[in-house]
């Protein structure tokens, strides 16, 4: 196995690190969720360069990466839905979404074709990534004073609270818009294997 697939295996292992830094509450638990995703993500972007730059590029890294990703940012979002911190239908329309374009994909693996993710695919795990970290970074700030590391006035608490909130969802439901546009893109630029189901 190549070092890129290494990496998006790497990924895929991180997954239940992180969905438990997210919902088992310990000291800087936040904390510990953004430096495994982040580090998650920087695999993200450093397997595919080196397959692209050292000629590494297979059929199991073509199908593994994207699916890597989907692993990683559903774990997050469902934890997300899980801790409140979103709702419930824009992972679900990223859900709907993904079992979309997965299915075709597995469609056309069946006739030999491997298709690989194009730019709105791309652009919408970026976007996804995105409010994922910037959710994660609100909710790290708002557990500061209760570990006490700063001390912030309850009525300012509650208000930078609401901000957050409404915020990340606005990220989620912007990423959930480019999970629509890059779907129907995908299935309209793959309506051949449609056919064949």
């Amino acid at each position: 196995m190549n070092l890129p697939n290494k990496l998006t295996i790497g990924r895929i292992i991180l997954v239940p690190f992180f969905v438990a830094a997210m919902l088992i509450d310990f000291p800087l638990h936040t904390l510990a969720a953004i430096i495994i995703f982040a580090v998650a993500s920087i695999t993200d972007m450093l397997d595919g360069k080196i397959a692209r730059k050292q000629g590494l590029v297979t059929n199991f890294g073509k199908f593994a990466d994207p699916l890597a990703d989907k692993i990683l940012v559903l774990a997050a979002l469902l934890c997300f839905v899980e801790l409140g911190l979103c709702g419930c239908i824009p992972v679900i329309i990223v859900l709907f979404r993904e079992f979309c374009v997965t299915s075709i994909r597995l469609i056309a693996a069946s006739h030999g074709k491997v298709v690989a993710a194009n730019i709105w695919g791309k652009a919408k795990t970026v976007s996804q990534i995105i409010a994922i970290i910037a959710i994660l970074l609100m909710q790290f700030s708002l557990s500061l004073p209760e570990i006490g590391l700063v001390s912030i006035p309850l009525d300012i608490y509650n208000t930078l609270e609401l901000i957050f909130s409404i915020i990340g969802n606005v990220l989620v439901w912007i990423s959930s818009i480019f999970a629509i546009i890059s779907g129907v893109i995908y299935i309209y630029q793959n309506k051949q294997f449609i056919k064949d189901m």
